[in-house]
Order: structure tokens, then C-alpha cells, then sequence
């Protein structure tokens, strides 16, 4: 007798299809798994087993095989147990096989027949929605979570002997009962809400940096000695960039679904932007992603928000040097002998460093003094390369603040968020012309068409390419620059203003020239 049974599993974020097939003959009794089945799915047999004996029915004692096809494909987790146990007890004529048809059917199975929580169900249930699935089987600690995708019906099973009376409607799952709950604090972040930019001492022109790395999605490096605000300006980044669209939230809700940072509560999609601060001993695969089963880093999980890299010199080279095809490409390509793993990364890049292994070169007090030689200098700055600082588009100093910059200065959250929606405006309205929503995308006949730029701008511009000695991409990410400066002016052309402005925010190369 024959069975098939419709599964899914993640590989990377993505969900693929699975047909979980099952026969039974005479024979000896046994299990075959067969498919390229990893280690944990072949240890299913012996949970499933167990949960059929525990849940009353009976395992039979012939010969079984199980296929999940595509065979060529190697299946990882657990979300295949339940499809899998179903599957025999149809054959065995214990379950009706109509329970199953045309439904998706993933969860995983405890040695009592608990049916437990997967990750990654989220892509899984949009998968099958795009297939014209409209029935799911699935754990009732994930049917908050696949409650996110609308016009499916949903079964909650918490216990495989649920299934024992052949009727589902007693499973339903309704999603009004989902409420309105958020997800892990890993998922979302800092509370943006209560960092305000009124709490950072001085700082305006660090300020204005702020707000223009976040009006065109810049990437931004703060440099400055210990204690000047570098890090409350980082973290307080999200709070003023545009609100995320709801095909953006639910990207961002998918990727942190497949990493399993969900939880079982009571979930809702993700609507703040992510905010990800990693250590700086993390490992390049812990950033970037992988493993012998690549999985996202922290670049991903970061995905349509920022990434924030503090005291930026003390992460190791090979994991810096790994962000840099992100960076460009906005997405991680991670090779493998069977597959080939692909995981968004379109992030800001937030970046925080002091100028010298003590923090106080060139920002020397009478109390404090740079104890710093110039070989150590020069060694702690060569551990940013310049392919790396060619992508980071504002270099700001941040200087240690005076007392009597303590007082307001009208630099608060929700002025300088104003501001950021304003020129985000503009750029969608710019983008029926360019086709690109971002200024930090713009590049070939895309940058030329927005960056109309007035001749004494384009003199200016000329005479910093030589005298800088800026690469074609610095040049190209200081035009990218000056038209989000040109935009929060409400300007249509770059001018001059704009370009000084611009490049006045390549420290380290300016820096890098004088010296």
C-alpha cells in the first residue's frame, strides 16, 4: 500500500516542497529512510515509533519505506516526523488518508506523542500557500506564527492521538486568537521608542551625519575617543529611519522564523526595524552565516535594518573582510559541495572605532594624554582595510563634547525622524524615474538620471577626485551622498553645498591625505 504525505523543510530561509512517500510490504520488519536524509531525520524512525505505541496504535510490523522526493535534495530537522508517522498509519490502514490530502503537514514528535514546535514554519506555510495548498497540519505552538498568512486553514495538533478520530474540526485553529502579541526580544531590537537623540550631549554635526545615513540607508562610521556618544547615536539610529512596508515586515518575520527566534507565544510580524550588535570576538561565519548546514548571521538577521559593529578595529580581519561582498551585492552567497545557500542581507552598516588603541590621538587633554606610538597607531588603523572603509559612505569625528553643549539643541528623535520620511519621500517619488527606492542603490544610469549635478558641483567633485585620491567607488558613494544631502534640503540638483558637504564627511581619507 501506498501513501504520500505533502512536508516542507528550510534550507538557508527559504522553504522547499517535500512529498513525504510511504509503502508497506511483506517482509522483514523494518524502517528504510531513504532520500538523503540527515542524521536527524533518520533518528525519526525511532521517535515516531515510539509516539505511534504510546498513542495507542499499532506500529506495523512489515516492511517500510520511506521516500522524500525530491531524492537528490538532502533533507535536515525534524518537521518531517509528524508527515512521516502519518504516513505510516495511513498505510496501515489506522488513519484515513483523505485527512491528509491536499494539506501540508510538518511538526516534530516527542517519544509521547507530543507534537512539537519547528522553526522556519513561517516560509513553509507561504510555500505551500503559493503551491494552492489551502490546509495545514502543523504544531499548535506554531499556529500563532502561520496565523501571519492569510486565507489558509489552519489545525493546530498538540498530540498525535488528536488524530485518532478522523475529524479536524475540533483542530481548527482560528486566528483572531493569535491577538496582536510581538515576538522575541532577540527579533526586534532595542526599544527605539525610548532612545531619543535629545539624550546624546552635543554632537551636531555627528547629528547631521546621523540623519543623513539614515535618510538615503548609508553606511556610517563614528571615530572619536571613549565616552563622546559614538554608541548612543548608533543605537538610537532606528528610531528615525522610515517605518518598514508590510512586504518588508514580513521578509524580516520569514528570516527570523527559519532561525527559530520567533518563540511560541503569541506572535505578530516584525514592525520595528532589527537592530544587531554582535561582539567583536564573533567568527566570520557567526556574521556572515554558515556552518556544515549554513545558517543566517547576523548580517541576515540584521536584514532591512541595521547592523552595528562597535569598537569596529577589534573584530577580526577575516570576519571584516567578509562583509564586504554583502555589502555591494545585498545578500550572502554561501557555497556548498550539494547546494548553493543564499540569504538577504540588505542592512545598514553602523560602525563605531576610536582613533588609537588608548582612544585619545589627537583629542589629547591635560588630564588625558595619547600613550600611543606611532607604529601601534598605524597598526590598529591597518586593521580596516580600504576596500572596507571605500564602502562605508559617511566617516564622521565625533570630538569629545564641551560643558555647555548640554543644554537642548533642538536635535530630538522626532524632528530628525520628520526629516528621514520627508526625503524618503522623495526618493519613491524619484524611483518611477530610477526604478531604484534607495539613494544607496543608485549606481550606473540610475545614479547619473538622480544626481543631476550643477557645474560648479561637478567642478568640486572633480578637483576631490584628484586631490583625495578618491576610487571610482568613494566617488561614486560621495555622489550617492551629496543627493541625499540635496534631498533633505528639497533640492532637485546636487550643488556645490552638497558636495562640500559630502565629502567633508570622508574623514578617513581626508585624514588618510594630510598625513
Amino acid at each position: 500500500m501506498y501513501a504520500k504525505i505533502c512536508c516542507a523543510f528550510v534550507q538557508g530561509v527559504e522553504a522547499l516542497w517535500i512529498d513525504v512517500e510511504t509503502d508497506i510490504a511483506p517482509g522483514l520488519p523494518q524502517v528504510n529512510v531513504v532520500g538523503l536524509p540527515d542524521p536527524a531525520v533518520r533518528e525519526s524512525v525511532e521517535r515516531v515509533r515510539a509516539a505511534v505505541k504510546n498513542c495507542g496504535f499499532q506500529f506495523p510490523l512489515r516492511r517500510i519505506t520511506v521516500n522524500l522526493a525530491p531524492a537528490d535534495l538532502r533533507k535536515e530537522g525534524t518537521a518531517f516526523d509528524l508527515a512521516i508517522a502519518a504516513g505510516i498509519l495511513v498505510v496501515s490502514s489506522q488513519l484515513d488518508g483523505g485527512l491528509f490530502r491536499g494539506a501540508l503537514v510538518i511538526g516534530e514528535l516527542a517519544l509521547s506523542g507530543e507534537v512539537r514546535p519547528v522553526p522556519g514554519v513561517l516560509p513553509m506555510v507561504e510555500l505551500a500557500k503559493r503551491r494552492g495548498i489551502r490546509r495545514v497540519l502543523l504544531p499548535a505552538g506554531n499556529a500563532a506564527e502561520a496565523a501571519l498568512i492569510g486565507g489558509l486553514e489552519l489545525f493546530a495538533v498538540s498530540h498525535l492521538s488528536q488524530l485518532a478520530g478522523g475529524d479536524l474540526d475540533t483542530l481548527r485553529f482560528v486566528p483572531e486568537a493569535a491577538g496582536s502579541g510581538a515576538p522575541d526580544a532577540d527579533a526586534a531590537g532595542p526599544p527605539h521608542a525610548e532612545l531619543d537623540f535629545a539624550d546624546v550631549i552635543g554632537q551636531p554635526t555627528a547629528k547631521r551625519a546621523v540623519l543623513t545615513a539614515a535618510a538615503g540607508r548609508h553606511n556610517l562610521l563614528l571615530c572619536g575617543p571613549p565616552g563622546t556618544g559614538k554608541t548612543m547615536l548608533a543605537k538610537r539610529l532606528p528610531g528615525i529611519l522610515p517605518p518598514m512596508t508590510e512586504e518588508e515586515s514580513l521578509n524580516v518575520t520569514k528570516i527570523y522564523s527559519a532561525a527559530g527566534k520567533l518563540g511560541t507565544g503569541k506572535v505578530s510580524l516584525i514592525r520595528t526595524r532589527p537592530f544587531r550588535a554582535p561582539h567583536h570576538t564573533i567568527s566570520a561565519g557567526g556574521l556572515i552565516g554558515g556552518g556544515s548546514v549554513p545558517r543566517p548571521g547576523e548580517v541576515t538577521l540584521a536584514h532591512e535594518g541595521v547592523l552595528f559593529l562597535d569598537e569596529l578595529p577589534e573584530f577580526s580581519r577575516q570576519a571584516l573582510e567578509a562583509l564586504r561582498q554583502p555589502l555591494e551585492d545585498r545578500e550572502v552567497t554561501i557555497a556548498r559541495a550539494r547546494a548553493v545557500f543564499r540569504f538577504p542581507a540588505r542592512f545598514m552598516l553602523a560602525t563605531s572605532m576610536n582613533p588609537c588603541p588608548c582612544g585619545f590621538h589627537l583629542n589629547e587633554s591635560e588630564e588625558q594624554r595619547c600613550t600611543c606610538t606611532p607604529g601601534r597607531i598605524a597598526a590598529y588603523r591597518s586593521r580596516l582595510s580600504g576596500p572596507l572603509l571605500d564602502r562605508i559612505d559617511l566617516q564622521v569625528e565625533v570630538p569629545r563634547p564641551a560643558l555647555h553643549a548640554a543644554k537642548p539643541d533642538g536635535w530630538t528623535t522626532a524632528k530628525m525622524r520628520e526629516r528621514v520620511l520627508a526625503a524618503a519621500e522623495r526618493q519613491q517619488a524619484r524611483m518611477k524615474l530610477t526604478g531604484v527606492r534607495w539613494n544607496c542603490d543608485l549606481t550606473g544610469r540610475a545614479l547619473r538620471e538622480a544626481c543631476k549635478l550643477k557645474p560648479d558641483a561637478a567642478r568640486l567633485l572633480e578637483s576631490a577626485y584628484r586631490a583625495l585620491g578618491f576610487s571610482m567607488r568613494a566617488h561614486e558613494r560621495v555622489l550617492r551622498l551629496a543627493r541625499t544631502i540635496a534631498d533633505l534640503d528639497e533640492q532637485d540638483d546636487v550643488g556645490a553645498d552638497h558636495v562640500a558637504e559630502a565629502i567633508h564627511y570622508r574623514f578617513l581619507d581626508r585624514r588618510f591625505h594630510a598625513s
